[in-house]
């Protein structure tokens, strides 16, 4: 399976923090036909020159139908699903459908079903403001599963909208993209190892173009119309549908460039919008594989340094120390996978452990985690931690089935990015990936290779989102932020011209909001539910 460049990491840190070690539920909620409340139908006018043809009014005026939300497998992490908690208020979550067309340019053609989640805010009248859409990122996350396990975080915005997410289409419930089997995936990660010579670097790309085979015959439909303008044109249906005069949007991650991609179709529409760890929109693909893979070695960095500190290292007695008993282990598990106590006897290999260590740097909260994760490894010869972590990152669950998310990475990846790199861009690159980590860079580097093959055309080498007539944009750049590295929030907002604003995080993880820092949370409240928009200086952490 190919290893996509992620734009802004596999998840988004909200679900990341949450899903934890444990088993993660499906949105399950309140039994019921139908929503107490009825769905307004919205007014406003398209932008002019409208983006896309216009809609037939059986999409435009559809109405939703809310009801208790399925308990499916695909939501959880293995085990019997769970309904989540409700909303501190008691308010609980609630599944819907709504139509779109598959084919944009086709708009009275073949449909798709759209899945929604909702949690309705207790406001009334003008103390309600309308829908808070969310996207937490990927691409290629479920927004089904993320708000409802994540919701409590954002009780507060609760206040005043109701809260709402979405599976984007190719993802999860959303016209899902299928590649391999649950089988062949663990086949696939049992097997990887990076090329270190030209035929290996052949017998790669032979791998990729099988993948990309796999993926045209179980979903080839739906490939052509998982880019990122297809599901920015869903949002913009789903604010008419919601009934919202303009689209109100918490976007992490890849959701930062989702939000600024609609605001260039759409400024007249946007509302209030928050991008948290923002995704650099003016780098390619290469450019931006290797500026994660610098943020990812300055994570591991501050871990290593961190630990010091408190001289509790799990390898080494100094970070560099660290760091190449971390390169030393690498090496090691390419010729030798350690043993776990896995149940279907899979060993941890190279790939696996980078995956698993790049995982734990999503956020401070993990740190600890890998430091056990680590310890095993290096002095026990257990890779179960490890293994255990990079199952987080690839999407597998306790009971051995996959989600589709890293399979929808790609397919919406690679229908995005116009460039398709060659082994001989690989070896031009490498080097620069090397110096920038000696940990992550030769996997990073492969992974430029991702859409090698792939049955259907990229549009961009980097997504367009000018857009200096919308409203307010608060961008938040997280200093120490692996996957979606500070500058892209300062470039973001150069590029969205107008009056968009950086609000700086002086700390680590990817994603600030949910990060703990009463500060960042106080600025985005006020701008989401008062419209107070930060100073342009504004900077919180660091203490």
């Amino acid at each position: 399976m190919p290893a996509a460049v992620r734009r802004g990491g596999a998840l988004a840190a909200a679900a990341l923090l949450t899903v934890g070690l444990t088993a993660t539920a499906g949105c399950a909620g309140n039994t019921g036909a139908r929503d107490e409340r009825a769905e307004p139908q919205a007014v406003g006018q398209p932008p002019s020159p409208p983006p896309t043809p216009d809609l037939p009014s059986s999409l435009t005026e559809q109405e939703l139908t809310w009801r208790a939300c399925p308990a499916a497998p695909e939501y959880g992490a293995g085990g019997p699903p769970q309904p989540p908690e409700p909303m501190p208020d008691g308010t609980q979550w609630r599944c819907a459908s709504m139509k779109a067309p598959l084919d944009y340019d086709e708009p009275d053609g073949t449909t798709i079903d759209v899945a929604l989640v909702r949690a309705r805010s207790r406001a009334e009248g003008d103390e309600r403001i309308g829908s808070l859409i969310f996207n937490f990122g990927g691409p290629g996350g479920s927004g089904v599963t993320t708000l409802p396990v994540s919701g409590a975080d954002f009780a507060t915005l609760q206040e005043r909208y109701d809260l709402v997410s979405f599976d984007p289409r190719g993802v999860a419930r959303t016209a899902p993209v299928r590649c391999l089997s649950d089988r062949e995936l663990d086949a696939y990660h049992q097997e990887a190892t990076v090329p270190t010579s030209r035929a290996e670097g052949e017998e790669y790309l032979d791998e990729q173009t099988a993948y990309a085979q796999a993926c045209e015959s179980d979903s080839g439909g739906v490939l052509p119309h998982v880019r990122t303008m297809d599901t920015a044109r869903d949002m913009d249906l789903m604010r008419e549908v919601l009934g919202d005069d303009t689209l109100h949007y918490f976007g992490v991650s890849y959701g930062t460039e989702l939000g600024g991609v609609y605001a260039h179709l759409y400024p007249e529409n946007v509302g209030r919008a928050v991008f948290d760890a923002v995704v650099d929109p003016t780098l390619d693909p290469a450019e931006s594989g290797l500026n994660q893979t610098k943020g990812f070695q300055l994570a591991l960095t501050n871990f290593l340094k961190a630990c010091d500190e408190d001289g509790e290292c799990p390898i080494g007695d100094t970070p560099a120390q660290g760091e190449q008993a971390i390169v030393d282990l690498l090496e090691r598990l390419e010729e030798q996978p350690l043993p776990t106590a896995d149940p279907d006897g899979r060993e941890l290999n190279a790939s696996l452990a980078s995956a698993g260590i790049a995982l734990s740097l999503y956020s401070q909260d993990f740190w600890p985690i890998l430091t056990e994760a680590l310890q095993d490894a290096v002095d026990d010869d257990d890779g179960t931690l490890l293994l255990r972590l990079s199952d987080l990152l690839n999407g597998r669950r306790d009971d051995g089935t996959y989600d589709n998310s890293q399979a929808a990475l790609t397919a919406i990846s690679c229908a995005d990015a116009e460039p398709r790199y060659t082994l001989d861009d690989v070896r031009e690159w490498l080097p620069r990936f090397r110096e920038a980590s000696p940990v992550f860079g030769e996997t990073a580097a492969w992974g430029l290779v991702s859409c090698h093959d792939w049955p259907v055309e990229g549009v961009w080498e980097h997504p367009v989102v000018s857009a200096p007539d919308a409203a307010p944009i608060l961008l938040i750049g997280t200093t120490g932020d692996p996957a979606t590295p500070y500058e892209g929030a300062e470039r973001m907002a150069e590029q969205l011209g107008g009056e968009a604003v950086v609000l700086t995080y002086r700390g680590e993880g990817h994603g600030a909001y949910n990060g703990g820092d009463p500060c960042v949370r106080k600025e985005v409240d006020a701008y989401l539910l008062e419209g107070e928009v930060p100073e342009p200086d504004a900077e919180c952490g660091g203490a």
